[in-house]
């Protein structure tokens, strides 16, 4: 398990089982690993699903593309060892 120790957190600090803990995180990961094509075309087919018109859809992805987290960039080694020692 690559995030146990997080799973392990969310088992002390929640009420969930180590295995639905590590399904959420599973499933948050996964959804900020999601590329921005696939969140657009994804988020156009839900929105058009409520009935929502192209004018008003794109208006709603462009806001919440502003608040989308993004991942940082690759670190090399060098760059993680200054981030630890100065």
């Amino acid at each position: 398990m690559v995030h146990g120790d997080l799973v392990s957190h969310l088992v002390r600090s929640t009420a969930l089982a180590p295995g639905e803990a590590a399904r959420v995180v599973d499933e948050v990961l996964a959804y900020f690993a999601e590329t921005t094509d696939a969140f657009v075309r994804r988020r156009h087919t839900e929105l058009r699903g409520r009935g929502l018109h192209n004018d008003r859809i794109f208006e709603r992805i462009r806001a919440e593309l502003e608040v989308r987290r993004v991942a940082p960039p690759v670190l090399s080694e060098r760059q993680l060892r200054r981030l630890v020692y100065g």
